[in-house]
């Protein structure tokens, strides 16, 4: 494997695993909120996160590379309303998809279509990520304003279910 191509994954591993932190962070916010769904919502996010990083470290190792965890920084976040979090979300999201787009680029750039293949899963699944990050921003703007709207949004964050990763279940 191309030690650049390498490098941006293990840099990509410790990126994720700072995702999953940020939405924790979101988590704690929707909590003390008292918005146990839009919580649980982020709770889940987070696992995401953390089964991306082990993908990717899973990847790394299948192909005789160290792994090098590095220090996670601190989310830092303080928001002002309820809308906030998800802007943020879908702004990381965007720059989540950046940093595979990164890597997409350096594994095309030395003609490793394995990479390129195999990264082909966590582009789709930035789509998604994205879209969602999209919606729920989209639909606290419609409907957070009103009390018994954003009681319904809560509900249905509530009912996300979390789902392994299908890399991580054929690992």
């Amino acid at each position: 494997m191309d030690k650049h191509v390498a490098e941006l994954i293990n840099k990509q591993i410790n990126a994720e695993f700072y995702s999953g932190y940020l939405y924790l962070s979101f988590a704690d916010y929707y909590e003390e909120r008292g918005l146990k769904g839009f919580a649980h919502w982020y709770l889940i996010q987070a696992q995401e996160e953390r089964d991306h990083a082990l993908i990717m470290r899973n990847y790394l190792h299948s192909n005789g590379e160290k792994v090098t965890l590095s220090a996670i920084d601190e989310p830092g976040n303080s928001f002002g309303n309820d809308l906030e979090p998800l802007e943020a979300a879908l702004e990381h999201e965007k720059f989540v998809t950046s940093l595979i787009n990164a890597i997409y680029a350096a594994a095309d750039d030395v003609h490793d279509y394995r990479t390129m293949q195999w990264l082909d899963w966590f582009v789709n699944e930035q789509g998604e990520e994205e879209e969602n990050a999209q919606d729920l921003v989209a639909r606290m703007k419609l409907f957070g304003g009103d009390a018994k709207s954003l009681y319904d949004l809560d509900q249905e964050c509530a009912a996300r279910v979390y789902t392994q990763a299908a890399p991580l279940a054929t690992a």
